[in-house]
C-alpha cells in the first residue's frame, strides 16, 4: 500500500528553496535581478555598437555582441519563469518546473556561440589583419560608462543573492543552487565586467603603444572568458535537466522529519528529485507500528507528510509507502546516494 499527496497551494513559480535551504528565494528577487540586467545590457549594447561604428574597434564589436546576447539571455530567463507557471496536465502530470532549466541551458548555448565563438573569431581576425583604431577616446568613454551600468546590474544581483544564499560563498551558491536565474545573472554580470576590463585594456594598449593588435588580443580574451562561463553554466544546468536530488542538508531534514513522526519506527528508503527549482518530489518507504490497522497507517502517513512539509516547504509531492524493514546488501547499494552524502 502506498499513499501520496500533492501540495497545490503554491504555483511552481512561487517561493521555494535556494542554494542554502528551503526558506528560499522570493520570486521577485531573481525577477528584479533579471530585469535590472536586461535594461542595463540593452542600453550598453546600443552604446557599444554606436562606439564600434565610430571607432572600428574589434573589442567594441565583441562587447556589443556580448551585451546583445546578454539582453536576449535575460529575455530567455523571463520566458522560462513564465513557462514554468503553467498548470500540470495529463501529458505533464508533474508540471513544467524544469522549463526554467531548459531556458537557462539555452542561455549557456547563446553565450557560447553568439558571445564566445564570435569574439574569438573577431579577435583572431584583428590579430591577423590589424588596422588602426578610429576615435579611440570615444571607445574608452563608452567602456567607462558601460562599466558603471554593469556595476549597477551586478550590485542588484549580488544584493538579491545575498538574501537567499545564507552562509554560503557566492561560488558555492552558484554550484549548488537549484534556482537557475540568480547564478546565471551573477556569472553573466561578472563576465561582462571582466570583459569590459579586457576591452579597455586592449584599446588602451593599442592607443598607448600604437599597436592595434592589442585590440585583437583583448577581443580574444573576451571570447575565451565567455566560453568558460558558458561551459560552467551548461554543466550546472545539464545536471538539473537530468534530474538532481535535494541538497544533502534537505535530505537530512526530510529523513529526520520522517523518523520523528508519530507511528514511524524506521525510514527504510528515501529518494528525492527536483521537479523544478521550487518543487521537490519525495518518495520513501517507512516502517510503521506493526499492529496498526489501515486507518492508523493512513493517519501515520498524513502526519509524516505534514512533518516533512514543516521542515522542507518545497516538498510539494510526497509518496510514502509503509513496509517492513528487510536486510540490505552488505555493500549498501540500495541506499539513496543523496542520503549517503547527507550522512557523511
Amino acid at each position: 500500500m502506498s499513499a501520496s499527496t500533492e501540495d497545490k497551494a503554491k504555483p511552481q513559480g512561487g517561493e521555494g528553496s535556494g542554494g542554502k535551504g528551503s526558506g528560499g528565494e522570493a520570486k521577485d528577487g531573481s525577477t528584479k535581478a533579471i530585469i535590472a540586467a536586461l535594461l542595463s545590457n540593452l542600453g550598453i549594447a546600443l552604446t557599444k555598437f554606436v562606439a564600434f561604428l565610430l571607432t572600428a574597434s574589434s573589442s567594441m564589436l565583441a562587447e556589443s555582441i556580448h551585451s546583445l546576447a546578454d539582453t536576449g539571455n535575460q529575455g530567455l530567463l523571463l520566458l522560462g519563469r513564465k513557462g514554468a507557471q503553467k498548470a500540470p496536465d495529463e501529458t505533464h502530470p508533474f508540471g513544467f518546473g524544469r522549463v526554467r532549466y531548459v531556458y537557462a541551458f539555452l542561455v549557456a548555448v547563446v553565450l557560447f556561440t553568439v558571445g564566445g565563438l564570435f569574439a574569438i573569431y573577431e579577435g583572431y581576425e584583428k590579430i591577423k589583419e590589424p588596422h588602426e583604431l578610429e576615435s579611440a577616446p570615444i571607445a574608452i568613454g563608452v567602456l567607462l560608462v558601460a562599466i558603471l551600468l554593469e556595476s549597477f546590474s551586478l550590485r542588484t544581483a549580488v544584493k538579491e543573492t545575498g538574501e537567499v544564499k545564507g552562509e554560503q560563498s557566492y561560488w558555492s551558491f552558484i554550484k549548488t543552487s537549484r534556482i537557475p536565474e540568480l547564478p546565471v545573472v551573477l556569472l553573466e554580470d561578472v563576465a561582462a565586467l571582466t570583459g569590459l576590463a579586457f576591452a579597455l585594456a586592449g584599446v588602451g594598449l593599442s592607443l598607448a603603444l600604437d599597436e592595434p593588435r592589442f585590440d585583437g588580443v583583448g577581443t580574444l580574451a573576451i571570447g575565451i572568458l565567455l566560453v568558460v562561463v558558458a561551459v560552467i553554466l551548461g554543466v550546472q544546468m545539464k545536471g538539473m535537466l537530468v534530474g538532481e536530488a535535494a541538497l544533502p542538508h534537505e535530505v537530512q531534514q526530510i529523513r529526520d522529519a520522517l523518523a520523528g513522526a508519530d507511528g514511524v519506527t524506521q525510514v527504510i528508503h528515501l529518494r528525492t528529485l527536483h521537479l523544478g527549482p521550487e518543487e521537490l518530489l519525495v518518495a520513501a518507504k517507512i516502517e510503521t507500528d506493526r499492529d496498526a490497522d489501515l486507518a492508523k497507517v493512513a493517519s501515520i502517513i498524513d502526519g509524516a507528510e505534514a512533518a516533512i512539509r514543516a521542515q522542507v516547504p518545497s516538498a510539494r509531492m510526497i509518496f510514502l509507502e509503509p513496509d517492513l524493514m528487510r536486510d540490505e546488501p552488505a555493500d549498501g547499494s540500495a541506499a539513496d546516494p543523496a542520503e549517503k552524502a547527507a550522512q557523511q
